[in-house]
């Protein structure tokens, strides 16, 4: 079955998703890109809120470009105490500086890498991610006004390329301006968790994360998960 990642912005909405009874609370700012990141102190506020009863997640944000950017961004955010630290490959250039550094990094870190389908495949890149020592690959969007993920590739192409991520032995999530509609349609891809923030909020992802909302995507989540058969590994991740 698939997990249900919430992205938040602060400590009452991570309360808010924790008591609902999301599997993963990811930590980020909705205000500054695709991945953008929230202060250290306000994720370790976060983390400590949550008080482990359920994983963590926090983004490095959309700046770190270079090896050394990098290194330094996933130090300070592993720091805050999540249990996974997201990364962005922005691009298939700057993707494969990024990726050498990775395995050193993967050593000490829990990491996931998230690319985008607006921007680019990233399926010739899995075989050199598989081995750099990462934990999974999360496929989003970086443009959030041209829809979601599901606009962008067709439902056969996801599929295709959530078994490509599984048989390297990655963990593969799916996100991108995801609604309650699109649920229905991922679920049976069986990718290891669905991550959303704008069907959580009462109007645009810079607006804040409404109960009902989330009660809503949670129930569609297990009102389908009968009509998909259980993914082989346990949800870890964001």
């Amino acid at each position: 079955m698939s997990g249900f990642l919430a992205s938040v912005c602060d400590v009452t909405e991570a309360l808010t998703v924790r008591d609902v009874g999301v599997d993963i609370i990811d930590c980020k700012n909705p205000h500054q890109g695709a991945l953008g990141a929230l202060p250290a102190a306000a994720i370790t506020r976060i983390v400590e809120a949550v008080g482990g009863e359920c994983l963590t997640s926090a983004t490095t944000g959309d700046d770190a470009h270079t090896p050394a950017q990098l290194s330094k961004a996933i130090s300070t955010t592993a720091d805050c105490g999540v249990d996974y630290v997201k990364f962005g490959l922005f691009d298939t250039d700057s993707a494969s500086k990024l990726i050498q550094a990775l395995n050193s990094l993967a050593v000490d870190h829990e990491l996931i890498a998230v690319c985008f389908a607006d921007r680019y495949d990233p399926t010739p890149l899995l075989p050199q991610l598989a081995a750099s020592g990462i934990k999974g690959l999360m496929l989003d969007t970086a443009d959030k006004s041209c829809g979601p993920l599901t606009r962008q590739w067709n439902t056969q192409r996801i599929g295709e390329f959530v078994d490509r991520v599984r048989s390297q032995g990655l963990v593969c999530g799916l996100a991108g301006r995801l609604s309650v509609a699109d649920i229905p349609t991922l679920l049976p891809l069986q990718a290891d968790y669905l991550g959303f923030r704008s069907a959580l909020c009462s109007g645009d992802r810079r607006s804040g994360i409404e109960r009902d909302a989330v009660i809503q995507v949670g129930e569609m989540m297990r009102c389908h998960i009968g009509s998909s058969t259980p993914a082989d590994t346990a949800i870890p991740v964001p």
